[in-house]
């Protein structure tokens, strides 16, 4: 659906910017006018470009989400009606794609439909995380609440993702800026060394010759390297959200030398918050637990415990189900069981989400000062092999012309 700034005044005489989704700059305008706003003009917003039916941007960032469910939250708590909120959060977001879909949300509490019911067929977009608090808030009487403790949930999320992405971006950094200096000398400094050791005749080097084949072979056959990195792009994009490869891409993780702690303990800690999470909102264990094995992001580890809500109908304990799985470590699972023992599940999950995300943040810290050292010795050892193979020679040569 396009989107449309407008230029309106109101019954003040006060000229405002809104942007708003219609079909046609003419619907936009009659939606306006039922307002009873006074439309000044109506432009077509092309910094929102479709192009085959694919549209750029089409993300809604963690941040973007948080925000509006913290609006939202204050609203409601100030006495605002649920569709008034909803309209006035989406009259001032700048990302279309989360306005688009909180105006057909609001169409759908407009027909009488509960909050939960209209953000029920984006699930997927939201998460059944944020589905199932919103039905816990509405039966609980508490909205508000319950919102309160997913911004809570989702911050914590977002904050443990970020601290991933922000603690490896500088090893990728400097292992891009490696191969680029090894390209450049490659297909660049050494061919022009070539033709000067020829002219001479010199013996070259063994590092030398081995260096000269592979920037004779990379110059002849260049395409096949971004032919090869194209192909392999899209085989990943072409085959990421099949449900079969990500299964095997997730096991493959799990057996990597001291990455399959973190990987397995980050699935852990956000399994253990969002089932404390749904919990504390009032939701029953046997729903709580389908939910919380649907957030795992390893679909290895959470292929892992479907068995757990069938092993909980028939009659066993949270921990010991779980310890039939093989997938938690045995500190969660004591954890677990002190917490069931305790009647104090909630706090327990908690803790345990807790304890492994600060043992996450730990070695992501310990991984980044070993991978800095080693990035930057194989820098050297490259630097230093091409500085050897561009100057043996020419002691070889200095020999020979003396």
């Amino acid at each position: 659906m396009p989107n449309f700034t407008c230029r309106v005044a109101g019954e003040n005489g006060r000229v405002a910017v809104r942007s708003l989704l219609a079909t046609s700059a003419e619907e936009c305008r009659k939606s306006l006018e039922a307002e009873g706003v006074l439309v000044l003009s109506v432009h077509r917003d092309w910094r929102v470009l479709e192009a085959q039916g694919i549209r750029f941007g089409r993300k809604i960032k963690d941040k973007d989400f948080i925000l509006f469910n913290q609006e939202l939250v204050a609203l409601i708590r100030s006495g605002y009606p649920i569709l008034r909120s909803l309209d006035a959060i989406s009259g001032r977001l700048k990302n279309v794609y989360l306005k688009e879909l909180l105006n057909k949300v609001a169409g759908e509490v407009r027909l009488g439909k509960a909050l939960s019911e209209a953000f029920q067929p984006y699930e997927k977009t939201f998460g059944t995380v944020y589905a199932a608090s919103l039905m816990a808030g509405e039966r609980s009487g508490n909205l508000p609440g319950a919102l309160t403790r997913y911004v809570a949930y989702a911050k914590t999320i977002s904050q443990t993702r970020s601290r991933v992405r922000s603690a490896l971006a500088y090893p990728t950094i400097l292992l891009v800026f490696a191969f680029i200096l090894f390209g450049i000398l490659v297909n660049f400094i050494l061919p022009r060394f070539a033709g000067f050791y020829q002219d001479f005749q010199a013996q070259l080097p063994g590092i030398t010759r081995l260096l000269m084949s592979v920037s004779t072979a990379v110059n002849a056959h260049w395409y096949v390297i971004p032919a090869v990195l194209s192909l392999l792009v899209l085989f990943y994009l072409s085959r990421r959200k099949r449900p079969d490869f990500r299964l095997r891409l997730d096991g493959l993780k799990l057996h990597v030398p001291y990455g399959k702690g973190i990987w397995l303990e980050s699935s852990v800690a956000v399994f253990c918050r969002t089932l404390g999470l749904l919990l504390e909102a009032g939701i029953t264990l046997l729903q709580s637990i389908g939910i919380a094995i649907q957030s795992v992001p390893n679909a290895w580890v959470s292929r892992g415990m479907a068995t757990v809500p069938d092993s909980i109908k028939n009659g066993e304990g949270l921990s010991d189900s779980l310890a039939k799985t093989g997938t938690l470590p045995p500190l969660a699972l004591d954890m677990i069981r002190v917490g069931e023992t305790s009647a104090n599940l909630q706090g327990m999950l908690g803790d345990v989400a807790d304890f492994y995300d600060e043992r996450i943040r730990v070695k992501i810290d310990t991984l980044v000062s070993l991978i800095e050292p080693v990035v930057i010795i194989f820098m050297g050892l490259v630097v230093a092999g091409m500085l050897l193979a561009i100057y043996l020679p020419i002691f070889n040569v200095i020999r020979i012309t003396r």
